[in-house]
């Protein structure tokens, strides 16, 4: 799967692919500068109630919650950064401004490198392995 710059939500090329970590992940088509906005993430806006109900029991979460009340359910959506992974030792952060879920890089990222950010609190509550395999992984998501 290839998302191209041309993408509303994209200011660089990426590609989806199987990823070590897990299931799919998104790869730097090119050279990524540090600092640089690499995208923003899409979805369905939901509450957070309809998100949690949605998540419960599930493996595969798609969702960030963007304030007590309000997320984005990016399930569904054709977004490529929905398949952002998560990693101890990420290259990049997600930043919420305006209701917008920005990823951007913390630092250079070499073409065909896949793209990762620390999740941070999830619905998984420390129950569900991480496999980032980074030196100092805390182990659990």
């Amino acid at each position: 799967m290839s998302f191209a710059t041309s993408s509303a939500h994209l200011s660089v090329a990426v590609t989806v692919r199987r990823s070590r970590i897990d299931g799919y992940g998104v790869f730097a088509t090119d050279a990524v500068p540090a600092a640089m906005r690499i995208g923003a993430l899409t979805g369905e806006p939901i509450t957070v109630a309809e998100g949690r109900r949605r998540v419960a029991g599930r493996q595969r979460i798609m969702l960030v919650e963007l304030s007590d009340s309000r997320a984005i359910d990016a399930t569904r959506s054709d977004d490529a950064l929905r398949f952002t992974n998560h990693s101890c030792r990420p290259n990049a952060q997600i930043s919420l401004e305006r209701g917008s879920i920005e990823f951007v890089a913390l630092r250079d990222i070499a073409p065909g490198e896949e793209i990762t950010v620390a999740y941070g609190a999830t619905h998984h509550e420390g129950r569900l392995a991480c496999r980032c395999a980074q030196s100092g992984c805390l182990g659990w998501l």
